[in-house]
C-alpha cells in the first residue's frame, strides 16, 4: 500500500487515486470498492452514483480546475487532493489556498502528482496537510524536509499572523 505524510506523520494511504486515461470514456470507468478519489469530471458526470456508494469517495483537482466547480459538494467531501502535473507549476498551491481561505473547507487537502520534498514547506503554508510525495523519492526524508525552517515571517494559512504581530502580542504591546 503506498505510503503518505499527514498532519508530520508517514501513513499507509488508504485511498485509491483513480487517474482515467484521456481516451477513457468517463461513464465506463470502473470504480472499486476501496475509498477512492476521483477526478473533477468524473465527479461532475457521475455524482449521483458517487454520493451513493457506501465507502468514501473525494475529489483531486487538475492544476487548471477551479475550485468553485465543487464548492457546493465540499462538506460531503473529506479530502480534495490537488495535482502537481510537474514540480514547477505552482498553480496547486493556488487552488489549496483559495479552498481554505475562499471557501472555508477545514477537511484533509492533499497534494499529488509530482510532488518532492523541497516544495512541503511552501505547500502546508498554502494549506495542503497530507502529501503524496513523488514514489521515486525517500518520503522520510521528504517528512525531514518538513522541518526545516522553524518560523516564517509572512502571514499564510498555517499561520494568520506575520512573525512582527506575533512577537508583539507574546511581549504585550500593541502592533
Amino acid at each position: 500500500m503506498p505510503q503518505i505524510i499527514r498532519k508530520d506523520r508517514i501513513e499507509e494511504d488508504g485511498w485509491t487515486l483513480l487517474r482515467p486515461a484521456a481516451d477513457v470514456e468517463i461513464a465506463t470507468v470502473e470504480l472499486p470498492a476501496t475509498p477512492i478519489l476521483v477526478p473533477l469530471a468524473l465527479w461532475q458526470a457521475r455524482r449521483e452514483e458517487l454520493l451513493a456508494r457506501a465507502t468514501p469517495v473525494s475529489v483531486w483537482l487538475a492544476a487548471n480546475e477551479n475550485p468553485s466547480a465543487i464548492a457546493d459538494d465540499l462538506a460531503r467531501l473529506p479530502l480534495i487532493a490537488v495535482d502537481f502535473p510537474k514540480f514547477t507549476d505552482g498553480r496547486g498551491y493556488s487552488i489549496a489556498r483559495s479552498l481554505r481561505d475562499r471557501h472555508g473547507y477545514r477537511g484533509e487537502i492533499r497534494a499529488i502528482g509530482d510532488v518532492q520534498r523541497d516544495q512541503l514547506h511552501y505547500m502546508r503554508r498554502c494549506g495542503f496537510d497530507a502529501f503524496a510525495v513523488r514514489a521515486d523519492h525517500d518520503i522520510e526524508r521528504a517528512l525531514a524536509g518538513l522541518k526545516s525552517f522553524s518560523d516564517s515571517y509572512q502571514a499564510a494559512v498555517d499561520e494568520p499572523l506575520p512573525l512582527f504581530r506575533r512577537r508583539a502580542q507574546a511581549s504585550g504591546a500593541a502592533a
